[in-house]
């Protein structure tokens, strides 16, 4: 019988409801009741029915049935029809669905004291806890940047604090702005996760507007302490007010990897740049780390933040998976487990970036409007994914995962695969990373070729047949080739660590840096313009003869023509001004970046054409010739690109 026509079990009062024919009275006898007439049986348990799915005939439960509970039966044959038709059998319904992810158990003689109900709890416990003030950088906003990055090995690996964000290149709302503002902005009506603090669940039923109303009431008129902790606000007339910090720019992976023709309206893209968070006094988020390990920018508006740090050493990360929904989380300070607890006070002004993996808890003393947004980047990959590994053990359910992110490291791949084929440099960070992404891709692959059928279905949905057509021979090019780079001489199974020394694509020693080198800072970084546009003209598709003559020419006025296909442009400009004062005088550099990606609309569909303005900030390069006296590594390079392509064709689709 369909589903939803099946019948099941039902009392004669309940049957008596329902619009389907009903089932005999008690009084009534079934066909076998005769085997049961001498049987003692007490005619007040006759009263629950079920009736055959095949000849429709109504029988007593107890009379027919086998003594289990008769709510379990799905579909249900009488002796006869089984006789008649042995393909016949009795179901049972599927068990209730139940999460497999582990629960926190609540202590109910606590809620029975008024214990877990109260929001203050672990703000009271931290008063008899050991908490280490930071000593986190404070850093000038100008100072925050790539070349910092590149050149100080502690960066990105400790939060820093901004205080003034003057220099740091990012945009955001006038200090003025209100929660009943953003209210008005995201929509009134836009639906909202508000978070109970006591707890730390989502109440449902929230919009913003509703949320507007709740935040604007006086503290004692409030019936509960909430927060609002992820809203995303893209394409919102909020979002037009906000540019994430210059240096997320450079590093976010969704800014940098993921095609610009499959973002934005209309597109599935990961969403996690710009978040509004809106929390009133007394309010606390528990311990956590952001998904996938994302590094975090957040800038306080209004009002003031507290965040407790516990740094992401292994041993730390591994207590933390213990704690992570367990009964642990209700009962155990996690602050207990670690080696320490660090505490950072932000106020309104201040801009904080927190690197890859840091476990954190936060308080927020009073009201408070927050803007953030998380990003992946390319400095620490091995953390993210230990990160991401934790979320699958501790089953994470997939809404609180990092959106898409295997397809955004397939992206990833892809991309650096073809710059490492260019023979572009990449700092040793980059390149330790690079080897924790290609043995993750390199996972994927083995899933896609040897794991169950649904696990290969999965992951070939992650793979973006935009940009990657064999990912097989993707990933194991680039793990080839990072270890080549990275001074390896064969590309066997083996996952274990590369050698330290560090070679230049894979072709001579690269010079070490005297240990007194300092390269020289600018004193201020500003960003003059970044805009993004788009038009459609007519212009010739480039599969000519001399197209490379034509398109390497930034004019293109003369490109229109009646005859030429129409096609579709998306630009992107940025001007940033470097200045820095030195004996004598100043030096100051003026630097801007064009991009702009052709796709025709009715032309050949072989590939778009990607036009860069080169910078006029001049980038230094070594190319290396490989010396004469290694002719074996030069030969496995050869043998093992040929060994790719057997297997699997080219690697990379156009650009």
């Amino acid at each position: 019988m369909a589903r939803s026509k099946r019948r099941t079990t039902r009392s004669v009062a309940q049957e008596k409801k329902q619009q389907e024919p009903a089932p005999p009275s008690e009084e009534e006898t079934c066909p076998d009741c005769k085997d049961h007439q001498d049987s003692g049986v007490d005619p007040t348990t006759k009263d629950s029915w079920i009736r055959c799915d095949a000849c429709k005939t109504w029988y007593h439960w107890v009379c027919a049935g086998n003594g289990g509970d008769p709510d379990a039966i799905d579909k249900w044959f009488c002796k006869p029809c089984v006789l008649e038709k042995p393909s016949r059998t009795i179901t049972l319904k599927p068990p209730a669905r139940k999460s497999a992810r582990k629960r926190t158990q609540l202590n109910y003689a606590s809620l029975n004291s008024g214990v877990e109900a109260d929001p203050t709890r672990w703000l009271r416990v931290i008063q008899s806890k050991s908490i280490q003030d930071d000593q986190f950088k404070r850093m000038n906003g100008a100072d925050v940047g790539i070349e910092w990055l590149e050149n100080d090995s502690d960066a990105m690996h400790e939060p820093i604090v901004i205080e003034n964000p003057e220099g740091l290149g990012m945009k955001m709302p006038s200090q003025d702005c209100t929660v009943t503002d953003v209210a008005n902005m995201v929509g009134r009506e836009t639906p909202v996760e508000v978070i109970d603090v006591a707890s730390q669940s989502t109440s449902p039923g929230w919009t913003l507007g509703k949320w507007a109303d709740y935040y604007n009431l006086e503290p004692s008129a409030r019936d509960k302490i909430r927060n609002v902790i992820s809203l995303e606000i893209s394409a919102t007339t909020l979002a037009d007010q906000i540019t994430p910090p210059r240096l997320v720019r450079e590093l976010d992976w969704v800014e940098k990897f993921w095609p610009s023709s499959r973002k934005g309206k209309g597109h599935a893209y990961p969403k996690v740049q710009l978040y509004c968070l809106m929390g009133v006094a007394s309010a606390w988020t528990d311990w956590h780390i952001d998904f996938a390990g994302s590094s975090v920018y957040y800038h306080i508006l209004r009002g003031c933040k507290v965040f407790y740090f516990i740094r992401p050493t292994p041993a730390n990360l591994a207590a933390y998976e213990r704690w992570s929904g367990t009964e642990l989380q209700s009962n155990v300070w996690l602050g207990d487990m670690v080696d320490e607890v660090v505490k950072v006070t932000l106020t309104a002004g201040n801009t904080m970036i927190i690197p890859t993996g840091w476990i954190h808890a936060v308080h927020t003393p009073v009201d408070s409007l927050v803007i953030g947004g998380n990003f992946l980047h390319s400095y620490n990959v091995a953390t993210q994914l230990k990160v991401l590994e934790i979320e699958k053990v501790t089953h994470v359910p997939k809404k609180f995962r990092f959106p898409m992110f295997t397809k955004l490291c397939w992206y990833v791949g892809e991309k650096y695969l073809r710059d490492l084929k260019a023979r572009e440099e990449f700092s040793p960070r980059v390149m330790e990373s690079l080897e924790a992404l290609s043995g993750y891709l390199v996972s994927e692959a083995r899933t896609m070729e040897r794991g169950t059928e649904t696990a290969k279905r999965d992951a070939k949905e992650q793979v973006p047949s935009d940009r990657v057509k064999d990912p097989s021979a993707l990933a194991r090019e680039l793990r080839w080739r990072v270890r080549i780079t990275a001074g390896a001489t064969s590309d066997d199974e083996d996952l274990g660590r590369l050698p330290k020394k560090t070679m230049v694509n894979g072709h001579g020693i690269k010079r070490k840096r005297s240990p007194n080198f300092q390269p020289k800072e600018w004193d201020v970084v500003s960003d003059l313009l970044n805009e993004e546009d788009s038009r459609r003209v007519l212009a010739p598709y480039p599969s000519d003869d001399g197209w490379q003559h034509q398109w390497s020419h930034w004019e293109d006025e003369s490109l229109d023509s009646n005859t030429n296909p129409m096609a579709s442009v998306e630009r992107k400009r940025n001007v940033i001004v470097k200045a820095r004062r030195i004996d004598g005088g100043l030096e100051r550099q003026r630097v801007e970046r064009v991009f702009e990606r052709w796709a025709w609309e009715d032309g050949p569909v072989d590939g778009d054409v990607t036009m860069v303005v080169a910078t006029t900030e001049p980038v230094g390069r070594m190319d290396v010739d490989p010396p004469e006296d290694t002719p074996a590594l030069k030969e496995e390079e050869e043998e093992s690109e040929e060994d790719v392509k057997a297997d699997g064709g080219a690697v990379t689709a156009a650009a």
